[in-house]
């Protein structure tokens, strides 16, 4: 691609578009801009840019796709597939000051935010009000729910609850070639043409920059109970997921950690957890609602389960602290791997009775090609992230056979029914890896939706094909 490199006449007129103020070319912006938590990659913009609303967003966009100057929108840089990486330089298009929470209607049950308003921030605001905006990514402290959307994003409660395709109802979107337009109605219904709003969710930034959000609420609920199980083997904790659901029940999250991940928490995060011999897997179990006697009668079943799978022991967490704790092992588990080892991080998922094999299947090449692996993730919905560890594996290797070993964990998941993301989408780094599982066919019908909608291929070049 031959895009226009900045100069001072492009910078000057990108200040006229937007505002001197909101423009960055010193050494620390771009610096703090070129990377997100996609492994150690980092790619500088040219010039960074904060807009305050759509229309300075709007006149950007003309002008970039007049000049074709790539522009990168980002969010809160929490991504992993790093969708938010200037990899052609230009313009570095930040969505911070995008903040507001406009409106929560109590009425209709909806509520109207801007895009870099963080996740938790609004999940505690309808919480306020009784209600429940279920989304919840383990980075929800920190992501934006602009960057929620781009990526299609899920979290702990995705398998009671649904992903966000379940929740955004319409979406302001900043085209790439300046126009605005909103891409549905903020109604439960949609049946008017083709789905623009589902088609935004997940694309990762690459067909418009999303402005206004509208998403969909529900009642809160009063009750929840907490349950981990413990396991000798990973393969029967992953073969309990699926035998949970078929005894009739839907917990409210169920998720999966291997002890290697539990024991760099410990480590990393100093959380007191009494780790016993013998253990080698979790799962955390949690069932919410509002009726204590339904939900205990759920806990029965699934402890029925939990031992016909040879778990070993059952932990109810009695206080609303022993909760935060085990939830806090769950949600900084990445951080931990992150502060151990050199490491890649794939994002799997498959049907939820596939699941042994998929840990099987990982441990194996893993022996095969000399890496470890530490796997955790939302097994409730087949969703699992593998944590690829350098650990003994020579430098070269790690250079010229990973990468070998990765196409395999592809393909066995590909083969077993899945894909390669659940949730943190293609981006930059598993773009080379589409092929496992979508035909040129498919791959043309997406670089024609893309040329739709950005024929300049200005916006976010370079991610996903």
């Amino acid at each position: 691609m031959n895009y226009q490199k900045m100069n001072s006449d492009i910078l000057d007129q990108i200040k006229t578009a937007v505002g001197a103020t909101s423009v960055f070319t010193d050494e620390e912006s771009l610096a703090t801009y070129c990377h997100d938590e996609t492994e150690d990659l980092k790619y500088y913009p040219e010039v960074v840019v904060k807009p305050g609303n759509a229309a300075a967003i709007a006149a950007l966009l003309k002008l970039c796709n007049e000049l074709h100057v790539p522009v990168t929108p980002r969010g809160g840089g929490t991504g992993l597939s790093g969708a938010a990486l200037p990899v052609f330089g230009g313009v570095l298009l930040s969505m911070e000051k995008f903040k507001k929470i406009i409106e929560i209607d109590t009425e209709n049950l909806q509520a109207t935010v801007e895009p870099g308003v963080i996740t938790e921030e609004f999940i505690n605001a309808v919480a306020e009000k009784g209600l429940l905006y279920p989304v919840d990514p383990s980075s929800k402290g920190s992501c934006f729910i602009g960057g929620n959307v781009a990526h299609g994003s899920g979290g702990p409660r995705v398998v009671k609850y649904g992903t966000i395709r379940e929740y955004i109802l319409n979406l302001e979107v900043v085209l790439p070639t300046g126009e605005i337009i909103w891409t549905g109605a903020n109604t439960v219904k949609y049946a008017s043409g083709y789905n623009l709003t589902q088609l935004m969710i997940g694309s990762e930034g690459t067909l418009g920059v999303v402005t206004k959000i509208v998403t969909k609420l529900i009642p809160k609920t009063s009750q929840g109970v907490l349950m981990l199980g413990s396991f000798s083997e990973n393969e029967a904790a992953c073969a309990a997921v699926s035998a949970i659901f078929r005894a009739g029940v839907t917990p409210s999250a169920l998720e999966f950690m291997e002890r290697k991940g539990v024991e760099w928490v410990i480590q990393f995060d100093e959380i007191k957890f009494d780790l016993k011999a013998g253990v080698n897997a979790f799962l955390l179990i949690e069932f919410d609602g509002d009726d204590l006697d339904t939900i205990f009668k759920d806990c029965e079943k699934v402890n029925q389960v939990l031992e016909e799978h040879g778990c070993t022991e059952v932990l109810f967490a009695d206080t609303a602290q022993q909760k935060e704790d085990l939830w806090r092992m769950r949600r900084t588990m990445a951080e931990s791997v992150k502060s151990n080892s050199v490491y890649k991080e794939e994002d799997t998922v498959v049907p939820r009775a596939a699941l042994p094999k998929l840990i099987n299947g990982i441990k194996e090449i893993g022996s095969r090609y000399g890496f470890e692996s530490v796997c955790y993730g939302h097994a409730g919905d087949g969703n699992l992230h593998i944590n690829i560890i350098k650990a003994g594996m020579s430098d070269e290797d790690w250079k010229n056979k990973l990468r070998d070993g990765i196409v395999e964990i592809f393909q066995l998941t590909t083969e077993l029914g899945g894909t390669i993301s659940g949730e943190h989408g293609i981006g930059l780094v598993q773009k080379e890896f589409m092929p496992i599982k979508y035909s040129e066919l498919h791959l043309n019908l997406m670089r024609g939706i893309k040329a739709v909608f950005d024929p300049n291929q200005i916006l976010n070049p370079g991610k996903i094909f």
